[in-house]
């Protein structure tokens, strides 16, 4: 790709006093391809592809099957155009720079036909799963997809600005360091003073500095006063976001003054490693304020092939999702892109922690000279860009490159391989980690996920099987095994990715799609998924526990499919993610401790099956619904062992409460429970996980009335003085497709409006096991979905996220239950 830049001319005469002044150059371009047979305007930021698209010369990338027939935009080079006239007079200015903040990837940048620079690293300031992955499309796209602009100025510039707070342990106290980079331009010495004001905390403090010609970097110190309360920033569900405003105004000689504002938050991380009693290797845990804390959540992918279409709204709204479904953490893939800033402070505003990879993931690197030096730059920028942010609290070398060199992936021959071993120790120790080391002192730093940690350090930074339950974090991935059965499930310290398919709603494949792709054996339903043998594995893991669908109708059976895809996977990441809940306090045959589970992955990047609980859009999945409540603070788990039934506590709150435990248990063929019990009132203690009750299952059957496993389902609920404090969680004595007086519940549904909330009444006629609510392509949320309805009536309210009406939604409302299909 080429950037052409002409200047016309420089506006005479257009005096000023400024110290520098912006002009940006944001807008309309030209585009041509390769051999100049098309020319269009395009917008930048922006790509090829959305200019094509703009201007009708070609259809939704995403429609069908456009990403086999687009590949020609990717295969063509593309030259980027625009005249301008700046309107100040340059030869009064002493430095005039361009800034291009982001260019897509290899180009040559040429202004007045003159060549003054060159890209190959879409990740510096001047995606890698553009080219496809198990779960997105390949759309390699080119453009300039952050702003560009012309910087001039006189005496000196701020490049970069940036912080970090510290807290001293031994004198119980808060400092700030600032680090800010200028370019001083003048041919003397500039000096001045620096203003830095934090008033919410009572500080100000003045310092005089001196820039000496060239490029120079200014740290300042600020001490808070132990005598001023300092609120700490908290993840989400453990206290608040607290930020302070701080202005930073340096008044420098020549009349210049710079003035930066920015958001100050206050807070610890520790990642702690140490012995656990009772079993061999390391804890891998996360301390926030000095508070151990589970993380829970998710693994994030670009929201878009097209970054131009990800906008303020859609960052917002996906977000929103995470904290409102009780998640307090996401991993940044190291697959996708570094994010913009919005993403992180949004991320900082909601109390969502992240975990940021670099963007380096399952291949094999080079270590030349040329491709250290893009790196440096790449690693070095993006730590001076996102250091300040809380919500980081670790960064991670890379998704899943020592495990891919340990476990040989890639057939590498054994005398070959202490040369890809150096290689590796050489970009992400000596190169990557250093930096980091360099630059953030305040988080931190693992070389690769999954990793055994300090166990992969003392191995010199390679284990001999990184996928450790001893150490570190695991990924785990198992689409043979039954999901149901918890003893498949690594009993890790940490599980950083796990996860099954489904697929999304008929109204999200709808619109990219035609009546002849409805079939699940379609071409384009095989197209459109790309992880090997995902459909078959997705029609297995259900069939292991549900009839599958067998309507005569083609469509019916389409959509039937759809929907049960979506519980097998709440189904199976529902088991998965209990399990490792209710394992963060014990150790059981050596095993356990686990802090950590985010599942792979929240969103999507286009219309297809993947892993995703959040469709693309934004629309809720049965599994987010479920996420809501596997992740609620307060839960009560249930399983099996040896034919007992167990009921686990986890809390994840700071303080102890005083509950009971409620334990009810349903036939499928009545409305009216059979049997209930409710413990002795007992004390959860915080940040614990303990069995609240046990029972042998044949006791259980024959103290409810006979009960047999196929006749019967238990509901279980935490709550203290008639209030309820836990989501309801249920457990199957046997597979549903087994049940045993299991009918078809008819499901009717009343729907008012109160202010800008819709409420559902709903009536059964018959206990319903995952009760689906649908409002097709209405934007919003209900309160719960995809439950078991054991009683007559219950209530849901629906949040709808733009303007919609009762009338809109009864039209579009449909509801499905797995006795629809049976």
């Amino acid at each position: 790709m080429r950037l052409h830049l002409l200047l016309l001319l420089a506006l005479c005469g257009a005096g000023t006093t400024a110290a520098e002044l912006s002009y940006s150059l944001r807008g309309n371009w030209s585009i041509c391809n390769g051999n100049g047979s098309l020319e269009l305007p395009g917008a930048v930021p922006g790509c090829v592809h959305s200019a094509l698209f703009q201007q009708g010369l070609i259809q939704d990338s995403y429609y069908r099957f456009n990403d086999l027939n687009y590949r020609w935009v990717s295969l063509d080079n593309w030259t980027y155009s625009k005249e301008f006239k700046i309107p100040f007079e340059i030869s009064k200015w002493q430095k005039v720079n361009l800034i291009l903040e982001g260019v897509d990837t290899v180009s040559k940048i040429l202004f007045n036909e003159v060549t003054i620079g060159e890209t190959d690293n879409m990740f510096n300031r001047y995606e890698q799963c553009s080219f496809s992955w198990d779960w997105g499309p390949s759309f390699p796209t080119q453009g300039i997809w952050k702003d560009v602009r012309i910087e001039a100025y006189n005496i000196c510039h701020l490049n970069y600005f940036t912080f970090s707070p510290i807290y001293d342990k031994s004198a119980q106290e808060w400092n700030l360091e600032i680090e800010s980079t200028f370019d001083a331009v003048s041919s003397k010495p500039v000096g001045g003073q620096v203003i830095i004001a934090i008033p919410k905390l009572q500080t100000q403090q003045t310092y005089s500095i001196e820039l000496q010609p060239g490029k120079r970097i200014v740290e300042l110190f600020v001490n808070i006063s132990k005598n001023i309360t300092v609120e700490t920033w908290w993840p989400h569900g453990h206290g608040n976001q607290t930020g302070y405003n701080m202005t930073v105004l340096f008044e420098l000689d020549g009349g210049l003054n710079i003035e930066k504002s920015a958001k100050v938050y206050f807070r610890t991380v520790e990642l702690i490693e140490e012995p656990i009693k009772g079993s061999p290797g390391l804890s891998f845990y996360f301390k926030i304020n000095g508070f151990p804390i589970f993380l829970k959540g998710s693994n994030w992918i670009p929201a878009d092939s097209f970054q131009d279409r990800v906008t303020s709204e859609l960052l917002r709204l996906l977000l929103q999702s995470v904290v409102d479904a009780n998640m307090n953490t996401l991993r940044v893939w190291g697959g996708g892109i570094y994010e913009q800033d919005e993403f992180y402070e949004l991320c900082d505003e909601l109390g969502i922690m992240v975990w940021q990879d670099f963007m380096f993931a399952c291949a094999l690197y080079p270590t030349d000279q040329g491709f250290l030096d893009s790196v440096t730059a790449e690693v070095a920028y993006q730590i001076k860009r996102l250091k300040s942010h809380p919500s980081i609290i670790i960064w991670s070398g890379n998704n899943e490159n020592e495990e891919a060199l340990m476990m040989n992936w890639y057939h590498i021959s054994f005398t070959d391989r202490p040369i890809y071993i150096k290689d590796y120790v050489t970009l992400y120790v000596k190169n990557i980690r250093e930096l980091v080391l360099a630059g953030d002192k305040s988080r931190p730093f693992i070389t690769s996920s999954p990793t055994n940690g300090a166990e992969t350090v003392a191995e010199a930074w390679v284990s001999q099987n990184p996928n450790s339950n001893y150490f570190g974090d695991v990924h785990f991935y198992d689409y043979i095994s039954d999901c149901w059965n918890w003893k498949v499930f690594p009993k890790a310290r940490f599980a950083s990715e796990y996860g099954y398919q489904s697929w999304p709603s008929f109204s999200t494949l709808e619109k990219v799609s035609s009546t002849e792709d409805w079939s699940f054996n379609s071409k384009f339903s095989l197209h459109r998924q790309h992880h090997e043998g995902g459909n078959k594995q997705m029609l297995y893991q259900a069939g292991l526990h549900f009839k599958l669908p067998q309507s005569t109708d083609p469509l019916r059976t389409f959509k039937d499919t759809i929907y049960l895809t979506q519980v097998m996977q709440a189904q199976c990441v529902k088991t998965e993610t209990e399990f490792y809940r209710r394992s963060r306090s014990e150790i059981v045959d050596q095993q356990g401790h686990t802090m950590g589970a985010l599942y792979w992955q929240l969103n999507d990047i286009w219309q297809a099956p993947s892993w995703a609980s959040l469709e693309y859009g934004g629309k809720w999945k049965m599994l987010h619904y479920f996420a809501q409540n596997f992740f609620a603070p307060l839960l009560p788990v249930g399983f099996e062992n040896e034919n007992t039934f167990y009921i686990y506590g986890v809390s994840d709150l700071h303080s102890d409460y005083s509950m009971t435990l409620s334990v009810r248990v349903h036939t499928w063929s009545s409305l009216e429970p059979v049997c209930s019990r409710v413990t002795e009132r007992f004390v959860m203690k915080g940040g614990e996980a303990v069995c609240l009750y046990e029972e042998p299952v044949s006791e259980l059957l024959r103290r409810c009335g006979n009960c047999t496993r196929e006749s019967c389902v238990v509901s279980f609920y935490l709550s203290a003085d008639h209030e309820l404090l836990s989501p309801t969680n249920y457990h199957f004595l046997s597979s549903p497709k087994e049940a045993v007086g299991l009918c078809k519940a008819q499901i009717t549904a009343i729907i008012s409006q109160q202010g800008d909330i819709f409420v559902f009444d709903l009536e059964t006629s018959a206990v319903a096991p995952f009760v689906w609510l649908d409002v097709g392509s209405i934007p919003g949320r209900f309160s719960d979905n995809g439950f078991l309805m054991t009683e007559k009536t219950r209530t849901i309210l629906f949040y709808p996220w733009e303007p919609t009406s009762k009338n809109e939604l009864e039209q579009s409302f449909h509801v499905t239950s797995l006795t629809d299909i049976y």
